[in-house]
C-alpha cells in the first residue's frame, strides 16, 4: 500500500514533482483552482489528469490544426473512438493508441494490453471490434535486447486481440537505430455497428448510477498516465508497476456483455466509457465534465483483487478490462443481471450529483472534494518554445544526395533483404488474420480487407508511418504519411474515409522537437483536407526518448476506406500471363530518407521533394474510378525500395514473372518519390484504361508466365528470377532473428 502523507507534507517533500505535477501547477491548483492545499489522494488525481497523456496540455494547440469533419462523420475526436457513416444505417468505428514507455519495459503485457485498450475504445461506443492492426518500429536487428522486444512484443499483440475473435489484418515494421531504446508500438482497431447503437461517455441525470463492470482493481498499471508523460531512461527499466497485466479471455466476456447492453437494452444506458489511461478517475471525471453534472464516488465498493489499497491506487490502477457505465436510476439490478450472466463483476460505486463537484469516499472518510472541471479543463496550457533544427537549415544549403551508377540487379537483391523492406511473415504468421472468416485480404498486401455480413460492402485499413521522412522535413513528411496511407487504401480498391493518429515524438519541452510535432501536423492536415480524410479519433505519444535520444518524429497514420461492391476488390499481385504492366504517377530523383540511401552510406540526410497533393488526389481518384469498372486486375502501391521492390514484391508467391521497359535511368528504380502505383490490366481493357488514365499511366511491360524479373532501363537492367528475389526477401529477417551478436 502507498503510504499517505499529510497535505502539508506533501506541499513540504514535493512529492508532486515525482509524479509530474511542475511546480507551477501545484502553486495554481492550491492558490488558484482550490484555494488550499490538495491532499495526498487529490493531488495524485491532478498528476493524472494533468499529464500530458490524459490532458494534451501541450499537443492540443497543434491538434486543433486538424480538420475533424464532412459529411460522413458522425463522431469526432472526444470520445472513446471516431465514427463514420458508411451508408445503409451502418457505421465504422475506428481509433489508435500508443503504449511505447509500457512496451519498453515488459513488452508482452505492454504490447497486449495496448491492443487491449483499443478495443475496448471500440466497444465503448457500441460497435463490434472488426479487426486490428499495428505500427511497429524498433531498432537495428543487431543485439539480444531488440530481438527480444521484437518477439515479445508481436506474441503480445497475437496474444490479445486473437483469442477475443479479432483478426490481425495488416501493419507495418520499420526499423532504425533510434528506435533502439523506445520502441513504438501503435495499435489500431476497427469496428462495425448500427447507427441507432451509438453511444458516448457522458455521466448525467442526477441520481443515476455510476456502475463499475468487468475485472477486479488491482495494484498494477498505478501511475501509468504520468509514466508515459516523461523521457524514458534506462533508470526506468524497474518501473514495472506501471505496465498493466491483460486477460483476454476476460474481456471477451466484457466485450460480450457491454455489446449486448448496448445493443439490446440501450434505453437503460446514459453513458459508458473505458477505463483507460488514468484508470477509475478518468473515466468518472471525464464522464461527469461532458454532462456539467457532479459525481459522488464510495471507494469501499470498488471490486479489488488486493487487500489494502488505499483510495489514491484505487483511483489511478490502470487494471485492464473494466469499464464505467451510467446507468438510469432504477435499472441498476437489470443492467447486473447481464454482466453476472458472463460472470463479471457489476456494482453501483456512486451517483450522478447535482451541481459540479466530484467527491470520493474511502473508509468512512472524504477523500476528495473538488470541481470536476479543475481536473478536466482548468489545466495549465504550456506554451512550447520551436526552433528550426540546424540539420533542416544545413540541408537546404547542399546539394541533394544522388547515387553513383548501380547494378540494378545487385542492388535490388541487397535492398530486398534490408529489414524494413523484407518480408515479416515470420512474425505475422503469429497472427491469426482469419478469425471470424471475414478476412478478404490479410497481412503482406497494401491494406487488410474485411467484409461486411449480408452486403456487398467491404472495408479496407492501413497503418503508415515513416519517420524517415518526417525527420528530414515535417510538413512534407507529414503530407507523405497521410498520401502513403490513401495510397495503400486505393490500391486496394476503397475511397479513402478518414483516419485516425499516433503522433510519436521526443520531449516537447525541446524546441527543435516541438517544431516538429507542429509543422508534421501542418503538413497532416493540408494533406487530409486535400484528400477529404478528416481525423476523427487519435492518440498523442510525446517523450519518446532514451537516456537523451529521441526517436524519429514518427506521426502514424491508421486510414479505413470503403468498397461498395467487393467483387471489385484489387489484389496486390499480378493475376495472369499477358496482363499488361502500367506505370501510375511520375518517377523523380527522391533520394533522401529512402532505403537506398541508409543501405549505402549508413546515414539518412538531405531536402524532400515538395508534393502536389491535388494533382496527387485528381490522380488517384481517376484511379480508384478506373478500379470500380473492373478495369484493373491488380495494383500495388510504390514505396519503400522504390519501382525495383514493387515490381519485384507483386511477382512474389504468384508462380509469375515480369518483363518490363523504362524510360528511366537505373538509379531512379530506387527513388521514392510519393504516389505512384505499379498496375496491370488484362489486354482487352487497354483501350479505355488509358483512354480513362491518360498521360498519368504509361505502360512498361507485360506478366510472364516463366518467373524471371527482367526490368530493362536506359543504362542497365534487372535480370534475376523471382526465385531468387523471394528468397532473399523471405530469408532475410529469419536469418538476422537467429544470428548471434
Amino acid at each position: 500500500m502507498i503510504q499517505a502523507m499529510t497535505a502539508q507534507e506533501v506541499q513540504d517533500q514535493k512529492t508532486y514533482l515525482e509524479w509530474g505535477l511542475t511546480q507551477k501547477e501545484y502553486d495554481y491548483i492550491s492558490e488558484k483552482l482550490l484555494k488550499r492545499l490538495p491532499n495526498f489522494t487529490e493531488t495524485g488525481l491532478f498528476s493524472a489528469m494533468w499529464s500530458e497523456h490524459c490532458s494534451y496540455k501541450k499537443s492540443k494547440p497543434v491538434l486543433r490544426l486538424f480538420p475533424n469533419k464532412n459529411g460522413r462523420v458522425l463522431q469526432g475526436p472526444g470520445e472513446g473512438a471516431g465514427i463514420i457513416d458508411i451508408g445503409d444505417g451502418q457505421a465504422v468505428v475506428f481509433k489508435a493508441e500508443s503504449h511505447n514507455h509500457p512496451s519498453a519495459i515488459e513488452p508482452y503485457e505492454g504490447a497486449a494490453t495496448g491492443v487491449g485498450g483499443i478495443l475496448r475504445d471500440i466497444f465503448s461506443m457500441g460497435a463490434r471490434p472488426l479487426a486490428s492492426l499495428d505500427s511497429l518500429h524498433f531498432g537495428e536487428i543487431d543485439n539480444p535486447r531488440t530481438k527480444y522486444l521484437i518477439n515479445e512484443i508481436v506474441h503480445g499483440i497475437g496474444g490479445y486481440g486473437n483469442p477475443m475473435g479479432i483478426p490481425t489484418v495488416a501493419g507495418e515494421m520499420t526499423f532504425d537505430k533510434c528506435y533502439t531504446g523506445n520502441p513504438l508500438v501503435n495499435a489500431m482497431a476497427v469496428g462495425l455497428m448500427e447507427q441507432k447503437d451509438m453511444q458516448e461517455g457522458k455521466a448525467k441525470g442526477v441520481g443515476n448510477a455510476v456502475m463499475y463492470v468487468g475485472a477486479k482493481t488491482g495494484r498494477d498499471g498505478i501511475h501509468g498516465a504520468t509514466f508515459a508523460s516523461a523521457d524514458f531512461s534506462d533508470e526506468k527499466e524497474t518501473q514495472r508497476s506501471a505496465v498493466q497485466v491483460g486477460d483476454p479471455f476476460m474481456e471477451k466476456l466484457l466485450m460480450e456483455a457491454c455489446l449486448e447492453l448496448t445493443g439490446q437494452h440501450a434505453q437503460w444506458l446514459v453513458g459508458i466509457q473505458d477505463m483507460g489511461a488514468a484508470g477509475l478517475v478518468s473515466s468518472s471525471c471525464e464522464m461527469a465534465s461532458k454532462a456539467a453534472s457532479g459525481m459522488e464516488l464510495n471507494l469501499d465498493l470498488v471490486p479489488q483483487r488486493e487487500a489494502g489499497m488505499s483510495a489514491y491506487e484505487i483511483m489511478l490502477s490502470e487494471s485492464q478490462e473494466r469499464m464505467l457505465l451510467c446507468v438510469k436510476k432504477g435499472h441498476e439490478v437489470d443492467v447486473q443481471a447481464i454482466f453476472h450472466k458472463y460472470n463479471l463483476e457489476a456494482v453501483v460505486i456512486g451517483r450522478v450529483t447535482e451541481g459540479h463537484d466530484y467527491v470520493l469516499k474511502h473508509q468512512g472518510e472524504v477523500v476528495a472534494d473538488i470541481p470536476v472541471s479543475t481536473l478536466t479543463d482548468d489545466v495549465l496550457s504550456e506554451p512550447s518554445e520551436e526552433k528550426i533544427p540546424t540539420r533542416i537549415l544545413t540541408a537546404k544549403e547542399k546539394v541533394n544526395w544522388q547515387p553513383a551508377q548501380l547494378d540494378a540487379t545487385k542492388t535490388l537483391l541487397k535492398i530486398l533483404a534490408q529489414p524494413t523492406i523484407a518480408s515479416k511473415t515470420m512474425f505475422t504468421q503469429t497472427y491469426d488474420s482469419q478469425v471470424r472468416t471475414n478476412t478478404v485480404v490479410g497481412p503482406g498486401s497494401d491494406a487488410g480487407v474485411i467484409r461486411i455480413r449480408h452486403t456487398k460492402k467491404a472495408l479496407a485499413m492501413t497503418t503508415d508511418g515513416n519517420g524517415r521522412f518526417v525527420y528530414l522535413d515535417p510538413e512534407i513528411g507529414g503530407q507523405m504519411a497521410v498520401v502513403e496511407a490513401a495510397a495503400n487504401v486505393i490500391a486496394s480498391g476503397a475511397l479513402p474515409l478518414a483516419i485516425t493518429d499516433c503522433l510519436n515524438y521526443g520531449d516537447p519541452n525541446d524546441p527543435e522537437i516541438y517544431w516538429e510535432l507542429h509543422q508534421s501536423v501542418i503538413g497532416m492536415a493540408e494533406a487530409c483536407r486535400v484528400f477529404d480524410t478528416p481525423v476523427i479519433s487519435g492518440n498523442v505519444s510525446l517523450y519518446n526518448e532514451n537516456n537523451g535520444e529521441a526517436i524519429f518524429p514518427t506521426p502514424m497514420v491508421g486510414m479505413v476506406g470503403l468498397i461498395e461492391d467487393n467483387q471489385y476488390i484489387i489484389p496486390s499481385f499480378v493475376q495472369a500471363a499477358g496482363d499488361l504492366v502500367y506505370i501510375i504517377g511520375q518517377t523523380g530523383s527522391d533520394f533522401a530518407g529512402s532505403e537506398l540511401q541508409k543501405m549505402l552510406t549508413g546515414e539518412l540526410f538531405g531536402t524532400l521533394s515538395t508534393l502536389n497533393l491535388t494533382s496527387l488526389k485528381k490522380q488517384m481518384s481517376t484511379l480508384l474510378q478506373v478500379m470500380q469498372t473492373g478495369l484493373v486486375a491488380s495494383a500495388h502501391d510504390v514505396s519503400e525500395g522504390g519501382l525495383a521492390v514493387a515490381l519485384a514484391e507483386t511477382t512474389f508467391k504468384t508462380g509469375l514473372g515480369l518483363d518490363a521497359h523504362l524510360d528511366l535511368p537505373t538509379n531512379q528504380l530506387f527513388a521514392e518519390t510519393a504516389g505512384r502505383f505499379v498496375v496491370t490490366v488484362k489486354p482487352e481493357k487497354q483501350i479505355i484504361f488509358e483512354e480513362l488514365l491518360g498521360t498519368s499511366a504509361k505502360l512498361v511491360g507485360r506478366v510472364t508466365a516463366d518467373v524471371n524479373l527482367h526490368v530493362q532501363t536506359v543504362d542497365g537492367a534487372i535480370n534475376t528470377t523471382v526465385a531468387q528475389a523471394q528468397k532473399v526477401w523471405e530469408e532475410a529477417i529469419p536469418c538476422l532473428m537467429k544470428s548471434e551478436d
